[in-house]
């Protein structure tokens, strides 16, 4: 009896962006909660924003092109960084921009 062995790897890690694949380390990015909550979200409602982590290459264009594919906005006072600010836009129904959260002025939403 013979034991086959796998020859050739499957390439599971793929870029949330670009959707190519992710050669060597991928560049991770989170969104912070939007309300840090005492009592975790019931079976029955869904969160506002899934935090991830999210996967891209090292290009920010790739996060960027995540962010228009969701519809979210961004802040072009920052830049794209490892972790994200989600910041409630004053829409119905509500919308979403993200930002560094590194600048002390008011934001200046653009699309991503």
């Amino acid at each position: 009896m013979t034991i086959r062995t796998i020859v050739a790897d499957n390439v599971a890690i793929r870029c949330d962006g670009c959707r190519d694949i992710i050669h060597g380390t991928p560049w991770r990015m989170n969104i912070l909660d939007i309300v840090p909550t005492e009592v975790p979200i019931g079976w029955t409602e869904s969160s506002a924003i899934n935090p991830g982590p999210f996967q891209f290459h090292a290009d920010p264009a790739c996060a960027r092109r995540w962010m228009a594919e969701r519809g979210y906005l961004f802040c072009r006072k920052g830049i794209v960084r490892e972790i994200m600010r989600p910041v409630p836009l004053p829409t119905e129904p509500i919308s979403w921009g993200l930002c560094d959260g590194l600048h002390r002025d008011d934001h200046e939403f653009i699309e991503a």
